[in-house]
């Protein structure tokens, strides 16, 4: 599927992509009801008839990926309650070695993820991943998510890799298709990114079920 030796940037995205995506299902879709409803003297069903529509307004946007922003609105301490169930927060099969792999290949890694600071430092504190990188770019410091152009726009000059021996691996098909618009060449899908919901049929990009597919070396 790859010509590892055209190849001299790889793009990984974090959550679904290395990260089992089931840790941020579980605390959006079920823990923050909870203590929502619990909070605001709510039934259950009350406060996902509520919070489920507030979220999709913000897809895409860089405040639905903002810790600060859902703190403000729900009046919740979102990594204060992250950082409660981090216990939950694991690495997905295969990454590890493809990262061991990825190393020994003289690639330039770049973890790119819209995911909060905040949050992005509880998840590598718990997954040890963080001395597999060459350096960890967040959407937020340049004030746009993936999903836009002009993140790709800032990213690239301030990094000056080339978009035809570039590879990006996300598990969200809107931010391939950003990076697709710009110009990036190699471009892979994630057909499982939460472990505990069956693969998805991705035909718009090639995709791998794990690492194990597009192991450097193998």
């Amino acid at each position: 599927m790859l010509e590892w030796n055209k190849i001299n940037t790889v793009l990984l995205d974090m959550d679904g992509t290395l990260l089992d995506l089931n840790f941020d299902n579980h605390f959006w879709l079920e823990f923050i009801p909870e203590r929502y409803a619990l909070q605001n003297q709510l039934t259950l069903d009350e406060a996902v008839k509520h919070l489920v529509p507030l979220f999709k307004s913000m897809e895409g946007k860089l405040e639905w990926y903002c810790l600060d922003y859902w703190s403000e609105i729900l009046k919740l301490d979102i990594a204060g309650l992250k950082a409660e169930i981090s216990g939950l927060i694991s690495v997905l099969p295969h990454v590890t070695e493809f990262l061991n792999a990825l190393q020994h290949s003289n690639k330039e890694v770049l973890l790119v993820t819209n995911a909060h600071r905040d949050s992005l430092s509880i998840k590598m504190e718990k997954t040890c991943l963080q001395p597999f990188f060459n350096d960890i770019i967040c959407s937020h410091d340049f004030g746009f998510a993936k999903e836009h152009q002009e993140f790709w726009e800032i990213f690239q000059n301030q990094y000056g890799w080339d978009k035809q021996s570039t590879l990006m691996i996300d598990d969200s098909l809107a931010v391939l298709r950003s990076a697709k618009t710009f110009g990036i060449k190699n471009l892979i899908s994630i057909t499982r990114p939460d472990s505990k919901k069956a693969a998805r049929s991705i035909t718009e990009f090639p995709a791998i079920h794990d690492f194990r597919e597009i192991m450097p070396g193998a």
